[in-house]
């Protein structure tokens, strides 16, 4: 189509879309805008969702009543609006029965009150409730709060009574796969269909088990094809030698290989290590699994590696050379632990 605005309603449209709140009434602007610049119909529905008769009656609206045409709303709703007292019963209703679409709340109300909503009527509501739409955190399910309380006790101790040359580390192992993890990441609006990134069919996984200490921002991370008591002991033996002196206290989770007998034999022989073991169902006590997330996040997430080579070059690397991101870590490896409270079920 293209070009049948003038430069002043340009203006206009593009302040207005800035300002309002509304996603289908923005979505009216930003057709216009679309037509106006060139697009094609059927390139402009591809991308709102919309369809060509639709799109042709708001440019009507527009060219016969100008931003109030294009704009207005024809919905006539139910008979009347939620009140106080019904409002508040909503509210209680879906704090404990979380919905995961506005469609499926509007039936509610309907069959509840016998009043009827939009779906943006209904999730103008919601807002105004102080509800927004996002995911829940995931807890462990069996998690024991008062067991949790009691390790963070006896860790808040030990660390109290530490020397100069004692160290606490926190050990786990984690299993990144060769293959391309997507994640959300910021891209230029107008050029969502532009975004690509390649995958593979790998399968194959890069086994890492390592140690990280709090007080040196360090991280001593070993790599076998099978993670079992024999590569704990590379582990165990790697960070003797790297402390020559003063306890060393390891913050661990109950994995069968750290009970092995051959683990137990070695604990034996070192008396300057001592095994600190979390609550079952506790990883939000174990501060590593941070610094596996920000790796994630560094290496993995929305990155292509033609090889498995490369993939396990490139991580190791991350690790060897994790000073470079000290600021960082600075910030997000703090022991300020949340304790995972014991929740009744939810529906």
């Amino acid at each position: 189509m293209g070009d049948f605005l003038t430069e002043e309603q340009v203006k206009v449209l593009k302040l207005t879309h800035r300002t309002i709140k509304d996603k289908k009434l923005a979505d009216r602007i930003k057709a216009i805008l679309s037509l106006n610049s060139g697009h094609e119909y059927s390139q402009v529905a591809t991308i709102l969702l919309l369809d060509e008769v639709t799109l042709r009656r708001y440019v009507e609206k527009f060219k016969e009543k100008g931003m109030s045409g294009l704009l207005e709303y024809h919905y006539t709703g139910g008979r009347s609006q939620l009140n106080i007292f019904q409002q508040n019963e909503l509210r209680d209703y879906l704090q404990i029965n979380t919905q995961t679409k506005a469609k499926d709340i509007v039936l509610y109300v309907k069959n509840q009150y016998k009043i009827s909503y939009s779906v943006i009527g209904i999730t103008k509501l919601l807002h105004r409730l102080g509800f927004s739409y996002k995911k829940p955190k995931v807890i462990p399910g069996k998690a024991d709060y008062a067991k949790q309380k009691e390790f963070l006790d006896t860790y808040k101790e030990i660390k109290s009574k530490l020397k100069t040359n004692d160290q606490i580390y926190f050990l786990d192992s984690t299993h990144p796969q060769h293959n391309t993890t997507l994640s959300y990441g910021w891209i230029l609006k107008g050029h969502e269909n532009d975004k690509f990134i390649k995958t593979n069919t790998g399968r194959e996984r890069l086994n890492l088990t390592g140690a990280f200490s709090l007080s040196t921002y360090q991280a001593v991370v070993k790599s076998e094809k099978t993670i079992n008591s024999q590569m704990i002991l590379k582990l165990l033996d790697r960070l003797i030698k790297l402390q020559p002196q003063g306890k060393i206290h390891l913050v661990l989770d109950n994995a069968s290989y750290y009970h092995a007998d051959i683990i137990q034999d070695w604990k034996s022989h070192h008396y300057r290590v001592k095994f600190h073991f979390l609550p079952p169902y506790s990883p939000n006590l174990n501060l590593i699994e941070r610094l596996w997330r920000f790796f994630h996040q560094k290496i993995t997430n929305n990155h292509y590696f033609e090889t498995y080579a490369e993939f396990k070059k490139t991580s190791l690397k991350f690790f060897k050379n994790i000073d470079s991101y000290k600021e960082e870590l600075t910030t997000l490896m703090t022991d300020n632990f949340q304790l995972v409270p014991n929740l009744k079920l939810q529906t």
